[in-house]
């Protein structure tokens, strides 16, 4: 990083420069990193990207707004009066994109900067008070429409309420504490006034906390990267700028080189959110960690916790990273707003328990298969790298030797993987033919097919989805649904990514397609999904042909609830061979819908979840009494949906010969291999999907195992 000097000298300058001419006509520093970094990657998406948008005033005015947005998401910080200042550059971002002069993200840092140091004080003075929690009022902590403050008055009654919210949280769980501890040997009971000046305390630390890391941690380059994947950003979610160390960063995390939780985070307004989890790790195992939560604390075994308010994803990771073997303990806030703590034994990335596995139901004398696929995986890497479409065959010739009537594939929270896999899978359940449609910004099509004659199974079939099976599974799903080859049961749709992405190096001296560069790396969105029936899965998903409600369906968590998300189109349809005999898919939902009728359970769960979505939505109660509350009927409802959707009576599932042995001289493993069947056994969505599998049996009667 010898440049790194150079880069903050030449920040140094254009700052002074840009504070001090604010909407001048001033001359600018000379062109730097910042402007050739910039131009490149603008110039790559003009290029290279599916759906590239016009470099123009109205593409300016989008970034303007979304880049204010990213610096401070509340309109807490900023006054209505900076955002008037900062108009004059609303039409001319599309200039600096296109090689004049980079200056915007340095102006509006530069005052977001000396705006955080005013509100440093404020905060300070707020909380040096004793503060009563007695007031009927409220605060919405969720607002879209929310304007930005139209003078220091309305700023410091926003922090008002804003500090008062923290601290009456933090005041709440000293006081549960205290209660549920009141008893113990040699806990100390605290007054009430000890408690409010303590839960003042630790909001103190946090917040000196939050305006140290912006003082140290956000700086000019942190402020331009974030600015260059808020361009990126805004051509599809999909893009992303990562700046050489991110790359790294992201390369290191993915390869499972490091004890760790295997769960990729993303700074996202001040909070650390988890974007991805790693099939195998021990955030994975832990089956309560998923995309979308945000990691409010993080614990060394049973040492106070760290308030990661106001952290970056480098400085978490930190924290999150540590020796094998060693406890990290995690609190985390749920999308539906509810929190959980939970301890996880750091581990290296253990592949072999990230592939297909398979299991055996048996319900009224009848053998039902099941395959669980966490993720579409291919090591391009070895000749003899782990293949996902091979696995999942040779699970499925195993099934067969036990001689099962029918097979449920489980994608749910599969976000895809490889596209040659899952054309040469789909190809294991039809005898040939077109499997999906990929088309270029030419507007080219592309049609994918099994070229394979011959199918490996061809009984009963169900696919399992929800919310998160993305990209190579609603791939799968799609197909399967077109041909009329089998049934797809789950959440009302998929997640709707039907893009295709690409690491694409900015450095031209190594090659644009090198993953790596010294100036960085953009992940481009090239090309388009299509179903061989001409619509596309991007936005729209896959529908299930059998609704199943769960507690993610009112939450916006999909594609199609992020603004920058492609459009849906379609395309003209292929040529294909429906499946024969034809499924009786009215027969299916009549039968589905008379045991819906006997059965409240998801009825409850789409009711609790569809109330726990808008109370997120509503204002917050101020005051101690009505806050305890709504707390404890958002963890009374939490809790019931818990429950509600686990079984009173456990399915009957074996595994394979030879699955649970497999691990003998690895107990943690078989451990886990245990826990793992042990929650099938109470999934009420697989229990409806067997049951909907052996309706099929029954009105197909077609041999399951040739």
């Amino acid at each position: 990083m010898k440049r790194l000097p150079v880069v903050l000298a030449l920040f140094g300058v254009a700052l002074l420069l840009t504070l001090s001419s604010i909407g001048s006509n001033k001359k600018s520093t000379p062109p730097g990193k910042y402007e050739e970094v910039l131009h490149r990657v603008v110039q790559m998406l003009q290029e290279d990207h599916y759906q590239p948008q016009s470099i123009d005033d109205g593409f300016s005015k989008k970034i303007f707004n979304k880049y204010l947005s990213e610096l401070d998401g509340n309109k807490n910080y900023f006054l209505n009066a900076d955002i008037e200042q900062f108009q004059s550059y609303a039409t001319r971002l599309d200039n600096e994109m296109l090689g004049k002069p980079v200056r915007f993200f340095l102006v509006a840092g530069g005052r977001f900067q000396e705006r955080m140091e005013e509100v440093a004080t404020l905060t300070r003075s707020l909380l040096e008070k004793p503060l009563e929690f007695t007031k009927n009022e409220n605060i919405r902590l969720e607002d879209d429409k929310l304007m930005w403050p139209a003078n220091e008055k309305e700023r410091q009654e926003r922090w008002r309420k804003q500090i008062k919210y923290q601290v009456l949280e933090r005041y709440n769980e000293l006081i549960e504490q205290r209660e549920k501890n009141r008893k113990v040997p040699d806990f100390v009971v605290k007054s009430d006034q000890e408690l409010e000046k303590e839960a003042r305390d630790r909001v103190r630390k946090v917040m000196d906390r939050t305006f140290d890391r912006y003082r140290n941690k956000f700086s000019a380059d942190d402020q331009f990267n974030l600015y260059v994947n808020t361009v990126t950003n805004a051509m599809d979610p999909h893009t992303e700028f990562f700046p050489p160390i991110d790359k790294r960063y992201f390369d290191e995390e993915m390869s499972g080189r490091f004890y760790g939780i295997g769960a990729s985070l993303q700074y996202d307004e001040g909070n650390i959110k988890i974007t991805s989890v790693v099939t195998g790790s021990p955030a994975y195992k832990s089956g309560q960690i998923q995309s979308g939560d945000i990691i409010l604390k993080v614990a060394q075994g049973p040492e106070e916790p760290v308030d990661l308010t106001g952290f970056l994803v480098t400085d978490a990771v930190k924290l999150i990273r540590g020796k094998l073997g060693t406890e990290v303990r995690l609190t985390i806030r749920k999308p539906d707003g509810s929190l959980k703590t939970v301890a996880l034994i750091r581990d290296e990335i253990v592949q072999d328990e990230s592939f297909a596995r398979s299991a055996i139901f048996t319900r009224n004398g009848q053998k039902i298969g099941y395959i669980f696929l966490p993720e579409f995986y291919a090591d391009f890497d070895r000749a003899d790298g782990a293949r996902c479409f091979l696995d999942v065959s040779k699970e499925i010739r195993k099934l067969k030797q036990q001689n099962i009537e029918g097979l449920v594939m489980d994608l749910r929270n599969n976000g895809g993987g490889s596209l040659y896999d899952v054309v040469q899978m789909v190809g294991l359940f039809i005898d040939e033919g077109p499997i999906v449609q990929v088309k270029d910004r030419a507007g080219r099509p592309t049609v994918l097919r099994d070229k394979d004659k011959g199918i490996l199974y061809d009984g009963p079939l169900t696919v399992m989805v929800n919310e998160f099976s993305a990209s190579a599974s609603e791939i799968f799903a799609a197909a399967i649904q077109d041909y009329g080859r089998g049934i797809v049961i789950g959440s009302s749709s998929t997640y709707g990514k039907g893009t295709v992405q690409r690491n694409m190096g900015l450095d031209p001296a190594s090659g644009f397609f090198s993953s790596n560069s010294d100036l960085g790396t953009v992940k481009m969105t090239l090309q388009k999904f299509y179903r061989i029936n001409g619509g596309s899965t991007q936005l729209k998903g896959v529908s299930s042909d059998i609704i199943l409600p769960d507690n993610l369906e009112t939450l916006k968590i999909r594609e199609k609830d992020n603004e920058d998300a492609l459009t849906w189109d379609e395309i003209n349809k292929v040529t294909y061979q429906p499946w024969s005999p034809t499924i009786n898919l009215a027969a299916l939902k009549q039968k589905h819908l008379k045991r819906m009728a006997n059965n409240t359970r998801f009825q409850k769960i789409r009711e609790n979840s569809s109330w726990l979505a808008k109370t997120r939505e509503q204002d917050y109660p101020l005051d101690l009494v009505r806050y305890q509350q709504l707390q404890r009927k958002i963890q009374e409802t939490v809790k019931l949906n818990d429950q509600l959707s686990k079984l009173e009576i456990p399915l009957t599932v074996t595994p394979l010969p030879g699955d649970l042995e497999r691990w003998n001289n690895d107990k943690p493993k078989q451990e886990r291999y245990k826990a793992w069947l042990k929650s099938l056994e109470l999934d009420i969505y697989l229990e409806e999907t067997i049951q909907v599998t052996t309706d099929m049996i029954r009105l197909e009667g077609t041999p399951a195992n040739r």
